[in-house]
């Protein structure tokens, strides 16, 4: 089992009075990590996928939850996504029962927060877990299991069944993948097209580094652009991928509205368009280093509650930074190489006009990149 970075944040939150809810992707070991903190407690679990339980806490009143709590001072529900109107249970246990520490988890942000957001305004501590971090993963094998295995997990991602079983990293990402990423998204979106999200889904994974265009998508998959907006809005929430936008503040000729799209982990990316072929064999080297640097990066700000804002930049003539981050008024520039060049430089333009300290990251340097101190 992989200790996670947020279990201490979330262990200094028990008993502050608010519900502790932690989100994310199905499979990266969100029950995993509430049972490890509960695991020397004497804790009630709820599980939402079980139908009696979803039938008793379906708009319980106040008197049905007591008896259902009974003595517990640790209550879990798991898979709360599943309940309804769980937001307006959870609200009466935080509200009226003070002496309760209450935890939730659920797969997918669409749907647990919908449900909950409103009836918890105030009320509770969110997380978002994601698959194990290159530093979770350094912390558990250490740094020369980790350095050994990079090319690996540029292929094979990070999810915690994939590491855990060395050897049949592609029949547990096609599962993953099969079971989850089209089953789940689908039935929770109520898309009616799943020939239409999996081809989108193959043309995000072929332009990862890429700025993606709207419209461009919406003839390559044969819908409209607004349908294509919602469905990759829906990715989004569902944790398969996430969005960069552009960086823009002065210089007339920057690239304002594009966006780029990542894939919150490589091994989910080369399942969508089948490709396990080796570092050497492989054209798309670049985007897959960049996909994981970047996406480590999007852990470490989310699990160190960073304040720093992402982005790209891009200017008309093609002058490029592949990762800018904004943090207290200050810019960073990074440009990512996977084999080291001399003398790389990020444009003179963006490191000029935003006075912006600029840092290539290759693979002698990127552990400083994916682990933030």
């Amino acid at each position: 089992m992989y200790s996670r970075l947020i279990s201490d944040t979330i262990n200094n939150r028990i008993n502050s009075g608010k519900a502790i809810v932690v989100i994310g992707p199905r499979q990266v070991g969100k029950t995993t990590l509430i049972e490890s903190i509960l695991k020397d407690k004497d804790y009630l679990l709820l599980d939402g996928d079980d139908p009696k339980t979803r039938t008793l806490l379906t708009k319980p009143n106040t008197e049905q939850i007591r008896t259902i709590l009974g003595k517990y001072k640790y209550v879990f529900i798991d898979e709360a996504q599943r309940i309804e109107g769980i937001g307006l249970t959870m609200k009466i246990i935080t509200d009226r029962f003070k002496d309760v520490q209450l935890f939730t988890s659920g797969s997918s942000s669409f749907d647990l927060s919908n449900k909950i957001n409103e009836p918890l305004t105030g009320r509770k501590w969110e997380y978002q877990l994601f698959p194990i971090s290159w530093e979770e993963y350094e912390n558990h094998h250490g740094f020369l299991h980790t350095e050994q295995n990079l090319e690996n997990r540029l292929l094979y991602g990070f999810y915690p069944d994939v590491l855990n079983n060395v050897g049949d990293e592609v029949s547990i990402l096609r599962n993953l993948v099969n079971s989850y990423l089209y089953k789940d998204i689908l039935s929770y979106a109520e898309i009616r097209k799943p020939e239409v999200l999996e081809k989108l889904v193959q043309a995000l994974a072929l332009q990862i580094g890429s700025e993606v265009n709207y419209s461009e998508l919406a003839q390559t998959v044969n819908i409209d652009k607004n349908t294509v907006s919602k469905y990759i809005d829906i990715l989004e929430k569902g944790y398969i991928v996430f969005k960069l936008s552009s960086f823009s503040r002065n210089v007339r000729n920057e690239i304002k509205t594009n966006k780029k799209i990542y894939f919150y982990d490589n091994g989910v990316r080369n399942m969508v368009i089948g490709n396990f072929n080796p570092l050497e064999l492989r054209t798309d080297k670049g985007a897959l280093w960049e996909n994981f640097l970047i996406s480590e990066r999007v852990k470490q700000i989310e699990y160190k509650e960073s304040l720093a804002h992402t982005y790209f930049w891009r200017t008309k003539q093609q002058q490029e930074v592949d990762f800018v981050e904004e943090i207290g008024g200050k810019v960073f520039g990074y440009e990512f190489k996977w084999s080291k060049k001399k003398f790389q430089k990020l444009p003179k333009t963006f490191t000029e006009t935003y006075n912006a300290e600029s840092i290539v990251i290759d693979k002698d340097n990127f552990r400083e990149f994916v682990i933030i101190k």
